[in-house]
């Protein structure tokens, strides 16, 4: 996966020769854009082994990125804001950072406990045409519980175990790792729920902070918080997620920052990548 190449242009284009109007994803409701009532065969994890983001001449220095997104209650409104104008922003000022090949792999984050579709996974991609498919057949479950968060883990979980990424294999560069949401990561998801989930193999019970020592091996990890409603707005939420990330916890008060935040985080390592380079271009000389 992750041919083919990110343009709005293209994207207004194809909008318009699908829809009849280049902004139909600005006007559509999420019913209109998100229309799966269960989840699309082609995102579930079942059965899953590896999800590769590779190197190729179009794209020879690929940057893994991952979006998970809650896709529980309000939580919602992110996938909508990133169909309607997040993803271009985001792919647009990340690539004229000087990070030419990201390819992006969306994954939807429910809650194990109470969720009949917990883990959804998309592939890693670059065309803005496969972005905007993936993301778009995210099932909106719209779960979630009454139990003490959600599955955060399993997105930490996938990168981890089911993830081959050749910016870290080839160059020892780390992914990035988003997760969004506002509620508190499960503390721990048992063996038996992850065969559950993904099918045969073996597996033991995970904990929270084993699973992101285990992400941070090859990705960035952050978690941008949504203070919007009420759980969002809890100390106690936001003091748990800076337990465990500490500076990588970042707090967003609207879901129209989500797009700002992850490219700033993005092109601040775009810029120190390219200071290494240059570095190692005038030891050489």
């Amino acid at each position: 996966m992750g041919s083919g190449s990110y343009s709005s242009t293209n994207r207004d284009a194809r909008l318009m020769a699908s829809f009849g109007d280049s902004d139909y994803y600005k006007k559509a409701s999420p019913t209109e854009i998100f229309k799966q009532r269960t989840i699309n065969s082609a995102m579930n994890p079942f059965g899953v082994k590896i999800r590769e983001s590779r190197d190729s001449k179009e794209h020879p220095n690929s940057l893994a990125i991952l979006l998970a997104l809650d896709v529980t209650g309000s939580m919602g409104s992110i996938p909508h804001h990133l169909v309607k104008e997040g993803l271009p922003n985001i792919m647009d000022s990340i690539i004229k950072s000087g990070i030419k090949d990201p390819q992006l792999l969306f994954l939807g984050i429910g809650d194990h406990e109470c969720d009949n579709c917990p883990l959804q996974v998309g592939q890693f991609e670059s065309s803005d045409e496969l972005l905007d498919k993936w993301l778009t057949e995210i099932y909106l479950e719209g779960g979630g519980g009454g139990n003490e968060g959600e599955s955060y883990l399993l997105a930490w979980y996938f990168a981890s175990k089911h993830t081959s990424i050749d910016c870290f294999e080839k160059r020892g560069q780390k992914g990035f790792l988003f997760t969004i949401g506002d509620e508190p990561a499960l503390k721990t998801i048992p063996k038996s729920m992850l065969k559950q989930i993904m099918g045969d193999g073996e597996y033991e019970d995970g904990s929270v902070a084993k699973l992101l020592d285990k992400a941070k091996e090859k990705y960035n990890v952050y978690h941008i918080h949504m203070r919007q409603g009420s759980n969002g707005q809890r100390q106690e939420v936001i003091d748990g997620w800076k337990q465990l990330l500490g500076k990588n916890l970042i707090i967003a008060e609207r879901h129209e920052e989500v797009s700002d935040i992850i490219t700033e985080i993005i092109e601040k390592s775009a810029t120190k990548i390219s200071s290494i380079d240059s570095k190692k271009e005038d030891m050489t000389l």
